[in-house]
C-alpha cells in the first residue's frame, strides 16, 4: 500500500512553477478558482498551507492538527497569526528577497510621478490642454536628499538607488543596525527618527507592520517635514496614520505622497485621499511585476517542499519553532536568519 501524500492548500492564485513544483511532492487543493475548495474542509488533513493575502488566524491554525508549515508569498506576515503558529509548532516562512527589486523599483516610480506631476501632465495632454505645459513645472531628485526609514533588504535597494542613480544624498534610520552597517548599506545614519524627517526632501517607509510600527508615523512626525517634501508609502497601511497623512496633505504641509497601502484594501468609497491632487496611488501592486510573482511563488513553494522534505527553508520566520514535535525532523538552522 503506498503512503499518502501530504495535502497543501493554496490560498490564491500563484505561479504555474509553484503548482507544478508542489504537485511533485504533495496533493495540491486550491482555494480558488471554478472549483475552489474552503481551508475549512481540508484543516484536518492539510500540512501545507501557501498564502498570499488571506487572513490565517490561530483558531484555524488549532483546528488543523497536521499543518506543519506556512509559506507567505512575500515579506510581511500581518495576516498570519505567527504568535498561534509558533505556540503550536507550525513553521511559518516567506520569501524576503523575492520581490525587492521590483519594491524598490515601484518607489521611484511613484516619487517621480509625484514630483514631475506626471498623473496631472497626462490629463492635460488627453484634455487638449497642451497650452497649460508651462504650468507642469516638477523638481528633479538629483541632490535631494532621501530619508529612507528601515534599512532591511527593499530600504537598501532603495537607498543605492537613490545614492547611485540619482544623485541623491540619503539618510537611514534602523534601530536595530549599528551607524557603520547603516553605512555599508548606502545611507548617512541618523540617530533619531525626528533628525531624518526635519532634514530629508523625500522620506520612504519600508519597516514590518507589527505592534511597535503600527502608526509609528503620525501627526507629529508628519509635522517635521518640510513644505516642499514628499512622503512614498510602499510597506503597510498602519505604519502611516492614514488620516494625519491625508490632513496634511489637505492643508498643503507637505508637497505630495506616494501611497501603495492602505489601511483598509480597497480604501473605502469616501476615503480622504481621493479628492487630493497631490497624491498619487496605486492599488498595493509595489511587488506586481511578472519576475517578483514568479520568484514569490516559486520560493514559497520551495519553502513547504522543504518543510514536507525534512529540510529548512531559506527564510524562517519562527525559528523558535524548531525542535518542536511537528518540525522535528526539519534540521535546525545553525545561525541567524538576518533582516
Amino acid at each position: 500500500m503506498s503512503t499518502p501524500r501530504p495535502v497543501v492548500y493554496v490560498t490564491q492564485p500563484v505561479h504555474p512553477r509553484a503548482l507544478d513544483l508542489l504537485a511533485g511532492s504533495a496533493d495540491v487543493v486550491l482555494g480558488y478558482g471554478d472549483d475552489a475548495t474552503p481551508l475549512d474542509d481540508v484543516l484536518p488533513v492539510v500540512e501545507g498551507i501557501l498564502v498570499r493575502t488571506r487572513i490565517l488566524s490561530g483558531d484555524e491554525f488549532r483546528r488543523a492538527p497536521n499543518l506543519r508549515v506556512v509559506a507567505r508569498h512575500g515579506v510581511g506576515v500581518d495576516n498570519i497569526a505567527v504568535a498561534d503558529a509558533t505556540d503550536l509548532g507550525i513553521l511559518v516562512a516567506n520569501t524576503p528577497d523575492a520581490n525587492m527589486k521590483s519594491v524598490a523599483e515601484h518607489v521611484f516610480a511613484l516619487l517621480l510621478a509625484v514630483k514631475r506631476r506626471l498623473v496631472t501632465a497626462d490629463a492635460v495632454v488627453r484634455g487638449g490642454r497642451f497650452e497649460i505645459r508651462d504650468t507642469l513645472v516638477g523638481s528633479e531628485l538629483g541632490g535631494h536628499r532621501l530619508g529612507v526609514i528601515g534599512m532591511g533588504r527593499i530600504g537598501t535597494r532603495v537607498a543605492r538607488i537613490a545614492g547611485q542613480g540619482f544623485g541623491m544624498d540619503v539618510v537611514g534610520f534602523d534601530p536595530y543596525l549599528s551607524a557603520p552597517e547603516i553605512r555599508q548599506r548606502g545611507a548617512e545614519p541618523v540617530e533619531q527618527l525626528g533628525d531624518l524627517f526635519r532634514t530629508s526632501d523625500v522620506v520612504t517607509v519600508h519597516v514590518p507592520l507589527t505592534a511597535e510600527t503600527r502608526g509609528m508615523i503620525g501627526a507629529a512626525e508628519l509635522a517635521e517635514l518640510p513644505p516642499h517634501a514628499v512622503l512614498i508609502h510602499t510597506a503597510r497601511g498602519g505604519v502611516v496614520d492614514e488620516e494625519a497623512l491625508i490632513d496634511c496633505l489637505r492643508r498643503n504641509g507637505i508637497a505630495g505622497a506616494g501611497v501603495d497601502v492602505f489601511e483598509a484594501e480597497p480604501p473605502p468609497s469616501d476615503c480622504g485621499y481621493f479628492g487630493l491632487p497631490n497624491v498619487v496611488m496605486t492599488p498595493h501592486t509595489a511587488a506586481h511585476t511578472e519576475g517578483a510573482l514568479e520568484r514569490m511563488s516559486v520560493g514559497a513553494a520551495e519553502a513547504i517542499v522543504a518543510v514536507l522534505g525534512g529540510g529548512r527553508p531559506a527564510a524562517v520566520v519562527n525559528p523558535a519553532v524548531f525542535g518542536s514535535a511537528r518540525t522535528r525532523a526539519v534540521a535546525t538552522p545553525s545561525g541567524g536568519l538576518g533582516r
